[in-house]
């Protein structure tokens, strides 16, 4: 039996709801979530000074962290475990797009304390990257053209045209909550997708 006499209460709590989420307890999820959403949205902003984006990348982590739950050991807490999953993704999505980030030297406390430092430079692409990129762009745009018409107006509006939310709304005459909701759908049948076809990429 593993001891995890040395994590602080409030991580042996997370744990206990990990453990119940693996084996399938969706209110353990949905506890996890509220949890840490606020934190890791403003984590996020902080690193990419956009609201948009930093409710995406929040939904994203959350996204990695439940799909590699049975992978997260108890040796630390889980919010160090979820914050490193969170700016990992975000430091991905900022060299992406060519984000001037602010120095992050100094880190990111995590809610445990812990603090997280990263690299955030390397601002262009070597060749055998861009090849890379660009094949995995072409792959995205395939997997997009197969989702439902709905989600797939949404999809190429938000990440191809790159609007926000708020112009999405409007565009397309739809709630905002409504865009959100469907979003948040496309992009979970993108990753299963993805998922799917990974040895293609």
């Amino acid at each position: 039996m593993v001891d995890n006499s040395h994590l602080s209460e409030k991580a042996q709590k997370d744990l206990i709801l990990v453990e119940r989420a693996i084996k399938g307890d969706q209110s353990a999820y949905a506890s996890l979530m509220e949890k840490y959403r606020e934190s890791i949205y403003f984590t996020m902003l902080k690193m990419v000074h956009n609201t948009d984006d930093a409710d995406d990348l929040t939904i994203e982590a959350f996204g990695k962290a439940f799909n590699r739950l049975e992978q997260y050991s108890p040796t630390y807490a889980f919010s160090t475990w979820l914050f490193k999953i969170a700016s990992n993704n975000c430091i991905d999505f900022i060299r992406k797009k060519r984000i001037k980030v602010t120095s992050m030297d100094s880190g990111i406390k995590t809610d445990e304390g812990d603090v997280l430092y990263f690299d955030a430079q390397s601002n262009t692409m070597d060749p055998e990257e861009t090849i890379m990129h660009n094949q995995k762009v072409i792959h995205m745009r395939e997997l997009v053209s197969k989702l439902k018409p709905r989600y797939r107006v949404l999809v190429e509006k938000r990440y191809f045209e790159e609007l926000s939310y708020e112009e999405i709304s409007e565009e397309l005459d739809l709630p905002l909550g409504t865009v959100k909701a469907q979003l948040f759908r496309a992009r979970d049948f993108l990753a299963n997708m993805m998922e799917k076809t990974k040895d293609n990429i």
